[in-house]
């Protein structure tokens, strides 16, 4: 029997990003620096910062790596499976913010490096709704939903995280390993069901 859609909701392909702590910042790019601007993100009040820095794994480097902003309380480097092969990381599957337990790496910035003993993760693909979005839906925060693609490379990705909160912009974010299976573009909508 078909299952009933929830709704539909937009997808948001996050590539590898950094959030630092503003001690990590000021350690990396220098005492009292202040993250510049380079556009506002989907999310209300986040931004793809200017700044980039390079990400020292134990196997290899990746250089460019976008900063977004504001800072947090603790850095949080998230990467998708693709780039932890060639960093030579295992990093967990997370919603943010749980680093627990996470493998760290070394962050290199024009006035310092950063080593870190954790905050790497793969971050779990969620959906983003405000809390009148969520009753729409017939959902709750942190509730895990199913989400189903459709076109010639179709998938039902399973174990989506909902995440409720009121300054919240209805989105649904994956990495660019999951997109890029699913041959999936910034925008299109897909479709919501329960687990």
């Amino acid at each position: 029997m078909a299952k009933e859609i929830l709704g539909k909701v937009p997808v948001g392909i996050s590539n590898r990003h950094i959030h630092l702590s503003q001690q990590d910042l000021e350690t990396l790019f220098g005492p009292g620096y202040e993250l510049t601007v380079r556009n506002d993100l989907s999310q209300t009040g986040q931004y793809a910062a200017e700044e980039t820095v390079t990400v020292e794994g134990p196997k290899s480097s990746m250089a460019n790596v976008r900063i977004l902003g504001p800072t947090r309380k603790d850095t949080q480097i998230e990467i998708s499976r693709t780039d932890s092969f060639a960093l030579g990381l295992k990093p967990p599957v997370r919603d943010s913010g749980f680093l627990d337990g996470s493998p760290g790496v070394t962050l290199i910035g024009p006035k310092g490096k950063v080593t870190l003993d954790q905050g790497v993760i793969i971050a779990q693909r969620h959906i983003h709704m405000t809390e009148a979005e969520a009753e729409s839906f017939g959902v709750k925060d942190k509730e895990l939903v199913s989400v189903r693609v459709g076109g010639e490379r179709g998938v039902t990705f399973e174990n989506v995280l909902v995440r409720v909160r009121n300054d919240f912009v209805l989105e649904m974010h994956i990495d660019t390993d999951e997109a890029n299976a699913a041959i999936l573009s910034n925008g299109q909508l897909v479709e919501v069901f329960r687990n």
